[in-house]
C-alpha cells in the first residue's frame, strides 16, 4: 500500500527552512514542547486574524517570535495595544524577555493556511463543500499559483457514510524537491461531525544558489526549469541527442 511523504518535511533543508531556529544539546525536548505549546496557543489566540504560520527564535535570555498574517493590525492593535499585551503574555508563560516580529502576507490567496481555514469556515457556515472548494480554486489560480488541489473528508453534505471528494486545477508536482508545494490541514466542526480539509499548491519552482535553504545548497546546479529533465536530457540535451533523425536509428560509431 503506497504511502504519502508530508510535502512539507520533505523539502526541509532543500527549498524550506526549520520553523524553530535553535538548538540545545541539555534541554532540547522541554524547549520543543515550549514551541509546540506556544504555536498551539497563539493558533488560537490569533484566530481571527488569519495567521499563516508561527516562528521561534532562541538566544539564551531572548525567546524572537515572528507571526505570518494577513490581518497584522489585528495582531498590532491601535497604537501597538494588542502586540505589547500579547508580549506579556508570552513573557507571563516562557518566564523571559520576548521579541514579537510581524509579517505580512501579501497575497493570503497563496497560503494553503489560509486557504483551507477560508474552506472549513464556509463548511461551518453550511455553504456547499464543491461551492466552497471550486471558489477556493478559482480564486487561488486567478493570483497566480502554478496548481491547486484541494480534498474534504467527513459527512460530506449530512450524508450517513463519510467519504473523501476533491478538486485540482493545474500541476502539483509531489515528486519534484524543487517545486515550492505549500500544504495545510484544517478542520471544520459541523453539526453532522468533523470534516478535514487538505490543500495543496504548488507556487512555482524554486531554482539556483540564492533561492535554496538548507545544507548542500552551493552544490545545487543552475539549471533552468526547461533543462532539467531525466535520463539524457538532465543537461540540456534534446530526446534525439545521437540518433539519426532521418532513419530514427542511432548513429554508428567510427
Amino acid at each position: 500500500m503506497g504511502q504519502k511523504v508530508h510535502p512539507l518535511g520533505l523539502r526541509v533543508g532543500i527549498i524550506r527552512t526549520w520553523n524553530s531556529h535553535w538548538f540545545d544539546e541539555r534541554n532540547f525536548a522541554d524547549k520543543l514542547e515550549e514551541d509546540l505549546y506556544l504555536r498551539k496557543y497563539l493558533m488560537q489566540r490569533l484566530k481571527g486574524a488569519s495567521v499563516s504560520g508561527v516562528t521561534f527564535e532562541r538566544t539564551p535570555k531572548m525567546l524572537t517570535l515572528t507571526i505570518r498574517t494577513a490581518r497584522p493590525g489585528i495582531v498590532i492593535g491601535r497604537k501597538g495595544a494588542e502586540v505589547d499585551k500579547l508580549k506579556a503574555e508570552l513573557k507571563k508563560l516562557t518566564k523571559r524577555d520576548v521579541q514579537v516580529n510581524i509579517y505580512e502576507i501579501k497575497r493570503p490567496e497563496l497560503e494553503a493556511k489560509l486557504v483551507a481555514d477560508m474552506i472549513a469556515q464556509q463548511l461551518e457556515g453550511r455553504v456547499s463543500f464543491r461551492r466552497a472548494m471550486k471558489k477556493a480554486i478559482q480564486t487561488t489560480m486567478r493570483m497566480g499559483a502554478e496548481g491547486i488541489k484541494v480534498l474534504v473528508s467527513g459527512r460530506l453534505g449530512g450524508a450517513e457514510m463519510s467519504r473523501t471528494e476533491g478538486y485540482k486545477e493545474g500541476r502539483t508536482p509531489l515528486h519534484t524537491l524543487r517545486a515550492d508545494i505549500d500544504y495545510a490541514l484544517s478542520v471544520a466542526r459541523t453539526t453532522y461531525g468533523t470534516i478535514g480539509v487538505k490543500v495543496w499548491i504548488c507556487r512555482g519552482e524554486v531554482i539556483g544558489k540564492g533561492k535554496v535553504n538548507g545544507p548542500g545548497a552551493e552544490e545545487r546546479h543552475e539549471a533552468s526549469a526547461e533543462n532539467f529533465g531525466r535520463g539524457d536530457r538532465e543537461h540540456g540535451r534534446d530526446r534525439d541527442h545521437g540518433r539519426d533523425r532521418g532513419r530514427g536509428d542511432r548513429r554508428q560509431s567510427k
